[in-house]
């Protein structure tokens, strides 16, 4: 294995919340047993390869902060290679089981579509080389159809069918390499499937394109045998003005209209919550109860800042409240937890970015852990179990089931002259209780 920048890194192990290593975890067992499982096999954690390899620093008012060795100027794919071995020394060092790539951060492109795929085939031969000396797994592929100028009006949502055409073949070759190196999902992420003005867009005919370009995928998916998930990953806006997959409810509406709320989840991202004016656990709420939740990308946004700053996630409460959610929807299954997020542009030095990993990592195990407490404990399912009480009885089931018309729902509130009084939410002593729950130590 070629020296990287990571190669002189000890491998981040688990030492419990009393140790004064900043280069360890404190919450993070991976082979801790939680509610009947491994805590890896809950959380799947996933380095993002393009915020951990392809991001320089730059932002909407400066250049590049951040220089790697593969970054330098030199043949494009030996530096894919260098950056490849690079990408698995981070995976060793912070023992996470999985990776997740968009197309154009393993390999470089070319003017030519023939050349940019034949470049990314080499690059996924050589990860499948990495792959089969390490431990290391895909959790899932993407493409990039966002980046090039040539995807400035969208990509399956482009005026130019020519476009349309790149993207089928793109995220065909995408899928094709996902399949070869064992991925468990295949993401889709619409970064300029939108509008900037309605003035010069038809946006029947962009969703109608979106609709038969997804439609496609899943066909794919399914002539190939690929037993993964697809997901879209839904955003509400940055850069168009409007995207159509704004959010959970929005995307799955689209599945509606097109047949695919069968075959088809989401990816949810925490920074794209915040854009869409949702929480995290909102979205992953929505997700459950719909029955589409998939997988995560774990992140959090500026509150100050209008635009995706994708950092490294912070807020124990939000956290735990998603992954309560996360639990009640019966686990992320084949998804995972993705770190989408990038250090900041002054955290320039390889050391930066292990220590934001450690700390996100450990800040979703403690997360998890609580809301695992707060479940195992039950006072707070019981709190929502009494609100709802009234439901469970004969009558109200035979309401909600269909077996009563509103004229005979109707005639019975009339016969029982009945005359609800309000009732206490008691947000309160839930916020009191979660609180206490959240913030002390899970064991």
């Amino acid at each position: 294995m070629a020296d990287t920048v990571f190669s002189n890194f000890s491998t981040v192990k688990f030492e419990g919340a009393t140790s004064s290593n900043p280069l360890a975890y404190q919450f993070y067992d991976a082979d801790k047993v939680v509610l009947g499982k491994p805590l890896s096999e809950h959380l799947r954690f996933s380095v993002a390869y393009w915020h951990s390899f392809a991001m320089t620093g730059g932002d909407p008012f400066g250049g590049a902060t951040i220089h790697r060795p593969w970054m330098a100027a030199g043949d494009a794919i030996a530096q894919a290679k260098v950056k490849a071995d690079a990408a698995f020394e981070l995976c060793r060092v912070l023992d996470l089981p999985f990776f997740a790539f968009h197309d154009a951060d393993i390999a470089p492109a070319d003017e030519s579509l023939g050349q940019t795929l034949r470049n990314f085939h080499t690059i996924v031969d050589y990860l499948d080389e990495k792959m089969s000396q390490s431990k290391t797994k895909l959790l899932w592929g993407t493409a990039n159809l966002f980046s090039h100028s040539r995807f400035m009006a969208g990509a399956s949502t482009n005026p130019d069918p020519d476009v349309f055409s790149w993207c089928a073949a793109t995220v065909k070759h995408c899928m094709d390499a996902t399949m070869q190196l064992g991925g468990s999902n295949y993401v889709l992420w619409g970064g300029r499937e939108g509008y900037e003005t309605l003035l010069n867009t038809d946006m029947k005919q962009e969703l109608e394109q979106m609709g038969r370009f997804l439609s496609l995928v899943v066909e794919y998916k399914h002539k190939i045998g690929f037993k993964g998930q697809i997901l879209v990953e839904p955003k509400p806006k940055e850069p168009t003005a409007h995207q159509y997959d704004f959010d959970t409810a929005t995307v799955f509406g689209f599945l509606k209209r097109f047949g695919l709320e069968n075959e088809v989840r989401v990816n949810l991202e925490a920074n794209h919550a915040t854009l869409a004016g949702h929480t995290f656990e909102h979205e992953i709420a929505t997700a459950g109860a719909l029955g589409i939740l998939g997988s995560l990308d774990i992140n959090r946004g500026d509150p100050l800042l209008g635009w995706d700053t994708d950092q490294f996630p912070n807020d124990l409460w939000s956290l735990t409240l998603s992954m309560y959610h996360v639990i009640k929807a019966g686990g992320l299954g084949l998804g995972g937890c993705n770190f989408d997020a990038k250090v900041r542009r002054q955290s320039f030095t390889p050391e930066d970015l292990v220590h934001a990993h450690v700390g996100g990592v450990d800040l979703c195990a403690r997360a998890f852990l609580s809301a695992a407490n707060l479940i195992e404990e039950g006072q707070y399912d019981a709190l929502l179990t009494d609100r709802y009480a009234g439901w469970k009885t004969p009558e109200a089931q035979a309401m909600l089931r269909g077996q009563r018309s509103l004229e005979e729902i109707a005639a019975k509130a009339e016969l029982d002259e009945i005359c609800p009084l309000p009732q206490s939410g008691k947000q309160e002593r839930i916020e009191n209780l979660l609180a206490r729950k959240i913030y002390t130590l899970p064991y």
